[in-house]
């Protein structure tokens, strides 16, 4: 990956684009320590796009920069996945409320996530665990998105990376539970189509919580 070394301000948001998305597909796992150097060898750029990218992502809280040494992948902290999987059953249940008292948005949304679901069966047999996340949080966020709150949408939006790494990384642990994913999603679907919130509320409670080994439930 070669970036134009005029474009210092392009070179740096690429930086963080790419450590990012690497952090968050669990490419640079939680604890591993990184260096500028290795960053800029692996994209052929300079130092300095990366050193602003790694600040950048230090703000945000995914790395933690040791001066001379490097900077430490920040490792999905105790009781992240609970408070996330919390936030997103709240937001989830909430849209699915709203867009089951609206045929039009329910009508539309049952279109748009069963194209989902085929970009997701297409997936389990030719992507990536990074594709198969990006779609799997592409899926939840059609949901809230047809909730037609705007406020929910954004909150959702900022969880987006953190639940793309759960997922990328529940992935890892137990590749085999794509298929199940599916099904899952496939249900919920189902559910939404049906109008049963409190059906979908408790379906996607469970789904949440299997996927991210949950085994005391993610909700408080």
């Amino acid at each position: 990956m070669s970036i134009p070394a005029s474009n210092p301000a392009s070179a740096s948001e690429q930086a963080y684009l790419t450590v990012k998305e690497l952090i968050v597909t669990g490419e640079l796992p939680g604890g591993e320590l990184v260096s500028e150097g290795d960053i800029a060898g692996r994209m052929d750029v300079s130092r300095t796009p990366v050193r602003e990218a790694f600040l950048r992502l230090q703000v945000e809280g995914w790395m933690r920069l040791y001066p001379k040494r490097g900077a430490l992948v920040v490792p999905i902290a105790p009781g992240e996945a609970e408070h996330i999987v919390s936030a997103r059953w709240i937001v989830e249940t909430a849209s699915v409320r709203s867009v089951v008292r609206d045929e039009r948005a329910r009508t539309e949304l049952l279109a748009d996530l069963r194209s989902n679901l085929e970009r997701q069966r297409g997936l389990v047999e030719t992507g990536t665990a990074a594709e198969f996340s990006a779609a799997d949080a592409d899926f939840h966020r059609l949901i809230v998105r047809a909730g037609g709150n705007p406020l929910l949408d954004e909150f959702y939006t900022g969880l987006r990376e953190r639940q793309r790494r759960m997922t990328a990384h529940s992935l890892i642990r137990d590749p085999g539970q794509i298929s199940r994913i599916v099904d899952d999603h496939a249900e919920l679907t189902d559910l939404i189509e049906a109008g049963d919130v409190d059906g979908f509320a408790d379906a996607v409670e469970q789904h949440m919580n299997r996927v991210h080994g949950l085994t005391e439930g993610g909700r408080k």
